[in-house]
This record gives structure tokens, C-alpha cells and sequence, in this order.
């Protein structure tokens, strides 16, 4: 089970009461962040449909002397702090209370067109070899005499294709990918070569660029083809309705885009995939604005003072 799926369990049977994030450097030989999650199967009414971050990172004395990476412990008064902070069960500077649905969120799939030019050059008729359904013409999964025979006939599949192809090439450039095809298979048909469905849909791989002008090509629906390079996710808050959220962070900067409705959730069907995380950060963190320029600038110089008379000390 994913960890993503741990928390949904645990969050959406509301069994997690509180976190409570550590001080770092409490054990010996490592340094990871350590955090308590407090559960309960009967919590109280109060409780009920919330969850508790505990910001501890700060409860901490010094260790005398280290071991290892154990600089740091927790003292009793510390303890009884922590423990106070859980049973009150109120919001201070280091304490944070949110609905469990807070931290859940819902990963839509966002497409966007698929946008290519076509065009018959010897260029693009280069490429064509490197295309898998082409490469596999010429070749067999069978032995001796008759597995040479296939792959002589597909090789010469291979030049006939590559032969209709040359004497086609041209300079027109095509944006619309169904009028593109229809002229493609004129010309074979022109000349007496049926293609194979495979092979066709190489061709046109091969003969294809990129565009961001062209129109978006369409499917056998007439509907926009997505383009798997530009295929990206987004994390919608619960909270938040996805076309809501989809409309006012999403279409200001892709308007051709749109959601993937057929990637949905295993366990509600609904349209994109429900996890969870809780990031202490998020909801912890102070920002600290750099220094001025001014004081570094002084700063430095200041050392560079020091190091020149360090040197001229040096030099006698």
C-alpha cells in the first residue's frame, strides 16, 4: 500500500487525533525528521473530524556531549509541555487545528491538443527507418528458410514504401492531419501500394512535426487527440470544486486545455485520484527576509580588510 494510501485510510476513517513533529538530532546515527502520530478509534466529540499539528521542533536541551548524531534531548518539563499542548487542544504559534479533509486532495489528469505539420521531405522520409512498425517489416520470428524469405519480402516492402514516399516529396506543408492522410494514401493507391495499418500510422509519425499554430488533430470522434508530451497533473484541494479550481489556475495560462475525465478514483469513481499529505511546513514555516545588500556589501568588505592585514602580518 502506497503511502499516500496509508494516510487516506487513516484520515478518512478519522482515527489521527495529532502530529507532533520532533527536534531533530534526538537519535544516534541519523538525522531524519521524526514525527509521533497520535491515533484513536474513540476519539472525542470535539475531536471528531479534526487533526492536530504540533510544531515540538523547538523542545529540546542540549546534550553535554553527543553520540553520534544524538545531540539533542527531550526533558521531562519538555514532555509534560508537549503533553499539555495535546490534551488542551488549542491553536497557538505552534500548534495548528484543520479538518481532515485539509489535507486531502484530488490529482487530475490535464491535457492539451496534439498540434503537428506534415510534409513529404526527404528529411522527414529519413526518419521513417527508425519507426518500430517499419523496422519490423523486414523482420521474422521464424527460422531457417522461411524466416529468411520474410525478411527478404519485408525488406522489400521496406523500398517499395520508401520508393512511393521519394517520389511524392515535395515542399507543402500540411496542418490538417485527416486531409494529410487522404493525400498519403492517394499516392500509394496512385501507384498501385495498399498500406498496412501499422505502417501507415508510421509514415505519418515520421512525416510529422510539432506546431504550435496547426489545428489540433482530431480522433475517430472528431474530438481533440491529447498530446502525451504535454500531459500534466494537477492537485485539487477537497476542499475546492475541480472546475472551479481548474478554470482560475489552469485555463489563464493553457486556455486549449482540459481534464482527463477518464482517469477517476478506484474508490469513489469520481474524476481524478484522491490522496493525502501533510506537509508541517506548509502550515509551520516563517518566512525570514534576506539581509540588505548594504550590510553584506559591508560585511565583506569588512573581511576582505581582515584578510589583507592578515596577509601584510604574514609578508612581515
Amino acid at each position: 500500500m502506497a503511502d499516500s494510501e496509508i494516510r487516506r485510510w487513516v484520515l478518512e476513517n478519522d482515527w489521527l487525533e495529532a502530529i507532533v513533529a520532533l527536534p531533530g538530532q534526538l537519535f544516534y546515527n541519523t538525522g531524519i525528521n521524526t514525527y509521533i502520530w497520535v491515533l484513536s478509534n474513540r476519539k472525542e466529540e470535539r475531536r471528531k473530524g479534526k487533526v492536530q499539528l504540533i510544531d515540538a521542533t523547538g523542545c529540546y536541551a542540549k546534550m553535554r556531549r553527543s553520540l553520534g548524531d544524538k545531540r539533542h534531548e527531550i526533558t521531562d518539563e519538555q514532555i509534560r509541555e508537549i503533553t499539555g499542548l495535546f490534551q488542551t487542544f488549542g491553536e497557538s504559534k505552534i500548534v495548528k487545528i484543520f479538518d481532515a479533509t485539509e489535507f486531502g486532495y484530488r490529482k487530475i489528469t490535464v491535457e492539451r491538443p496534439l498540434r503537428l505539420n506534415f510534409c513529404i521531405s526527404p528529411e522527414r522520409i529519413e526518419r521513417l527507418s527508425g519507426e518500430g512498425a517499419f523496422e519490423r517489416l523486414a523482420t521474422s520470428k521464424k527460422k531457417g528458410d522461411a524466416g529468411a524469405a520474410e525478411i527478404a519480402e519485408g525488406r522489400r516492402q521496406q523500398d517499395l514504401v520508401l520508393s512511393v514516399l521519394r517520389e511524392m516529396a515535395g515542399d507543402e506543408v500540411y496542418t490538417d492531419r485527416q486531409r494529410f492522410e487522404k493525400v498519403l494514401v492517394a499516392g500509394f493507391r496512385k501507384r498501385g501500394v495498399k498500406l498496412d495499418g501499422a505502417v501507415k500510422k508510421a509514415i505519418i509519425s515520421a512525416l510529422s512535426e510539432r506546431d504550435e499554430t496547426a489545428p489540433a488533430c482530431l480522433d475517430a470522434k472528431g474530438m481533440p487527440e491529447a498530446d502525451p508530451d504535454l500531459r500534466d497533473t494537477e492537485n485539487v484541494p477537497l476542499k475546492e470544486s475541480i472546475s472551479g479550481y481548474f478554470e482560475r489556475e489552469v485555463l489563464p495560462h493553457v486556455p486549449d486545455a482540459w481534464i482527463n475525465e477518464s482517469v477517476t478514483d478506484q474508490k469513489d469513481g469520481q474524476v481524478g485520484k484522491v490522496g493525502y499529505e501533510i506537509n508541517f511546513n506548509r502550515y509551520f514555516y516563517t518566512y525570514t527576509p534576506p539581509r540588505p545588500l548594504e550590510e553584506i556589501e559591508a560585511e565583506i568588505k569588512g573581511l576582505e580588510a581582515e584578510i589583507l592585514v592578515m596577509v601584510k602580518g604574514m609578508m612581515g
